[in-house]
């Protein structure tokens, strides 16, 4: 269910809101957090979807920001509620005019009590995401730098401005293949590594934060070699004295496990989906540690290209 509220207010949308709930006996209590969603300059409807899909194993409330280009101040806003909001509860809020850019002071009176509060930008990657009035409310703060234009640049950015709870959707994409290389690594008699090898997808961030893994776990050089066929990450080689560890995805979908003195192993290894991704992080709410010194050891010739 959808229910409009043009030229609204925030008191008006709580009040609604609880009357909702005592019309569907939806239950504030199994809400685990608020979700805010800076939509801004995205597909706010994609962004919701994606919201609604990690909400099943994630009960939240979701606040999505979608800035209207009107230019009378004035706040138009949505509830969605049932089939609408798959396991959430979903206000969507349309400021124009002056209403723009007070997020805090729209957000604050709809924040679930004593709930964490997650931030999610999904398109943009916005300058120094803790002083942001969203960001200092937060104890997550999430961004995605696929598709940025300049990932080194964005990622150099983020680096300088990073505090505990920052984490970025490219790097929650490797997560799988992370604990793999780690596995294969305790599997070789020497796993001393002398040079890592990262095939895929051009101008990928994710690429760019694996090589700096890596280099900063295993103090080796990274070389990478990228490809404007692929979509995603494809192959991680690593040269040890034991002789090469390789992981292989060229389907996108299987990867085949190579290391020395073992056949070859085959497991499903599809690239994750913006919803996986969302869902992985929804799932910690401390910080990611690992996370933050791997964005401060990159620079722009932590990965060399071939």
């Amino acid at each position: 269910m959808i229910i409009d509220m043009p030229h609204t207010t925030t008191g008006a949308i709580n009040k609604r809101l609880v009357e909702s709930r005592k019309e569907g006996g939806v239950i504030t209590l199994a809400r685990v957090m608020t979700l805010v969603i800076d939509a801004t300059g995205a597909d706010a409807e994609q962004a919701i979807a994606t919201a609604n899909v990690a909400s099943r194993e994630h009960p939240c409330r979701i606040i999505v920001i979608a800035p209207g280009d009107a230019a009378e101040a004035r706040l138009d806003a949505e509830i969605r509620v049932g089939g609408d909001a798959g396991a959430s509860e979903v206000v969507v809020l349309r400021p124009s005019g002056a209403q723009v850019g007070h997020e805090d002071t729209l957000v604050i009176p709809l924040l679930l009590p004593d709930a964490p509060i997650v931030v999610w930008w999904p398109a943009g990657v916005p300058n120094d995401l803790g002083s942001r009035a969203l960001g200092r409310m937060a104890q997550r703060r999430i961004t995605d730098t696929k598709g940025e234009a300049d990932p080194a640049g964005t990622l150099l950015g983020l680096a300088a401005c990073y505090r505990p709870g920052d984490t970025d959707l490219a790097w929650t994409r490797l997560t799988r293949w992370r604990a793999l290389l780690a596995a294969a690594l305790e599997q070789v008699p020497d796993p001393q590594v002398t040079k890592a090898w990262i095939h895929g997808d051009t101008n990928s961030p994710s690429i760019l934060l694996l090589g700096s893994w890596l280099k900063e776990a295993l103090d080796c050089e990274v070389e990478a070699q990228y490809d404007d066929s692929v979509a995603a990450l494809q192959q991680v080689v690593l040269e040890t004295r034991s002789g090469p560890i390789s992981i292989a995805r060229p389907d996108g979908h299987n990867a085949t496990i190579r290391q020395p003195g073992q056949p070859d192993h085959v497991i499903a290894l599809p690239a994750r989906s913006l919803e996986e991704a969302l869902a992985e992080e929804l799932r910690r709410l401390d910080d990611d540690a690992v996370y933050g010194e791997v964005l401060a050891a990159f620079t722009t010739d932590t990965v060399v290209p071939l």
